[in-house]
């Protein structure tokens, strides 16, 4: 950063601003540099300067060095603002110091300062975050007897905390609070113009109106009236009535929010929370009513996850097709090329012909010409073809996402193998199991011992020793992972530990394998318990001891 232009002097606020930028461009070490270089130049920094630091610090974890600023500031003399504080208590949070975080809201009074909205919000964003709603429950009720009003992310924060702790009646009670503060109420009511009831507030603000002291009217309602809910707190009740079973709550909150937004459109957040809230409880045509409605009918395109909330839907009740539709209607929608319109039109009419190859392939090569290609949503189609007994289709759409070598998600391998294992297309699901061992996804046991006896019961022993071991060398501890039947077949007498052989174990790790591929392997994958009724048994993978090698089988 060095090697200014000669004569010319770069100042505090040069360098404020300097550092500045590099903070907010995540250049850390250039921004640090920068500042000790300044101190040479003996500029000595000031509050403004001293909460960059802390902010550029506190960002990328550093909580400690922030802190430390802030002490080397009060003992040159510099007074941290309420600002500066809250720069600092937002750090201290987000790292989870709680302690420090309640002790610094404590000491901005020692400097004749006062903890503004912005402090209390950042205390109960942090408290919520850890679970402790009832503090920030306390706080919250604080900031009134204090005179310090909440402001609607205030609203929002503690809103959203009770909801994740499962307190809807009183996330809703405080939802109904933010419209009328009655402290401001009766503090205008004692006035000389007091304001006795709504209707006498009506009757003034008109009569203000009339006089022409519009200015003053306006005034009088946003004294009267508290913190408007803004969408964001409508969003966070109503995924939180949905969460709680109760749809027709989230309904009313929806109506409420178009009139008091007097029926304009509703943003794409809310009706996707509202579609995928409908969806989940099994209300999938009034999910849909609100899509043709408010999105299609509006001329509206909806997003990408949307369309995947309700293709899922369609799929879970095995209407494949008309999640299929949907899709080409929602990209027909964003599609503003003629060429690449007539294309969709043609795929449509071959996926409605049968022809689901031509169909898929055909999506995916217009996907990769506009450089959006993605597993979505034929991973979906591929579910749902699966729920849908149509394994058929279903192993078409897998055997094209691997010619395009696009990756499948874990659960489409894990629904697919158990489909064909229903079907009795033994090769197909193992030809799946590897291509989820070559992809490092790791299943659970259901999945693998399903296939295995499946394998040792259609005579097929020989190929279900090689994925024993196969999967020993992708890093499973088969004596863990096989269950007792499916030790028994395989070895044809009571399973021990001795009697799984010494190949499937996991030897020592090679002198050239690095910790780097260590602990990719350690992060793996994990995916397969949908079929079990008790998903607390985890996949035994040997993550210290695995395999190296796995990925060249």
């Amino acid at each position: 950063m060095g090697g200014w232009e000669e004569g010319f002097v770069l100042g505090l606020n040069g360098y404020s601003s300097l550092i500045d930028g590099l903070f907010r461009a995540r250049r850390f070490g250039e921004a640090r540099r920068l500042y000790d270089e300044m101190l040479e130049e003996n500029v000595m920094p000031d509050c403004v300067l001293y909460t960059i630091m802390i902010r550029g610090h506190s960002e990328v974890g550093r909580v400690e060095e922030a802190l430390a600023f802030l002490r080397e500031m009060t003992g040159r003399g510099i007074v941290p603002d309420t600002y500066c504080y809250n720069t600092l208590i937002k750090g201290l949070c987000d790292a989870g110091h709680l302690d420090e975080a309640r002790s610094l809201r404590l000491e901005i009074s020692q400097h004749d300062l006062f903890p503004d909205s912005a402090t209390y919000t950042i205390m109960i964003c942090g408290l919520c975050k850890e679970g402790l709603v009832l503090e920030a429950r306390q706080i919250f009720d604080e900031m009134g007897k204090l005179g310090c009003d909440p402001s609607v992310h205030t609203f929002n924060a503690l809103i959203s905390g009770l909801c994740k702790a499962g307190k809807l009646e009183e996330a809703h009670s405080i939802f109904n609070k933010m419209n009328i503060k009655p402290s401001l109420f009766l503090r205008l009511s004692q006035n000389v113009d007091r304001v006795k009831d709504p209707g006498h507030l009506r009757k003034l603000v008109e009569e203000l109106c009339e006089a022409g002291l519009v200015v003053k009217a306006y005034k009088l309602l946003r004294d009267v009236m508290g913190v408007v809910p803004d969408v964001f707190t409508y969003n966070i009740l109503m995924n939180g009535f949905f969460k709680e079973g109760k749809p027709d709550e989230a309904l009313r909150l929806f109506n409420e929010l178009r009139i008091m937004n007097h029926n304009s459109p509703v943003d794409l957040v809310t009706l996707g929370t509202l579609i995928d809230g409908l969806s989940k409880a099994n209300r999938e045509n009034d999910a849909h009513m609100l899509y043709e409605q408010l999105i299609l009918k509006a001329g509206r395109s909806p997003s990408s996850s949307i369309c995947n909330t309700l293709m899922r839907t369609f799929c879970r009740k095995k209407r494949v097709a008309k999640a299929v539709s949907l899709w080409f209607t929602h990209i027909t929608e964003w599609t503003t090329k003629a060429e690449d319109k007539e294309t969709i039109e043609l795929l449509k009419h071959h996926f409605e012909q049968g022809c689901i190859e031509e169909a898929v392939r055909g999506l995916i090569e217009m996907d990769q010409k506009n450089n959006s290609t993605n597993s979505f949503p034929y991973t979906i189609w591929l579910i749902g073809f699966c729920q849908a007994r149509k394994v058929e289709e279903a192993l078409k759409v897998f055997t094209i996402l691997t010619e395009f070598d696009i990756e499948l998600t874990p659960p489409s391998c894990v629904i697919l193998i158990h489909s064909l294992c229903w079907e009795g297309e033994l090769a197909s699901a193992l030809d799946v199991m590897l291509y989820a061992l070559r992809k490092g996804f790791s299943l659970d046991q259901p999945v693998g011992n399903r296939l295995l006896k499946k394998l040792l019961m259609g005579n097929k022993k020989e190929e279900a020793h090689k994925l024993v071991v196969k999967m020993g060398l992708a890093g499973y501890d088969m004596d863990i992972y096989l269950r007792a039947e499916t030790k028994k077949l395989l070895y044809n007498k009571v399973a021990r530990v001795s009697s799984i052989p010494e190949v499937i174990k996991a030897p020592a790790l090679p002198a050239n394998f690095s910790s780097r591929k260590l602990k990719t392997l350690q992060s793996r994958r994990s995916f397969g318990g949908l079929f079990q009724g008790n998903t607390e048994s985890r996949p035994a993978c040997q993550s210290e001891q695995a395999f190296p090698w796995r990925g060249h089988l």
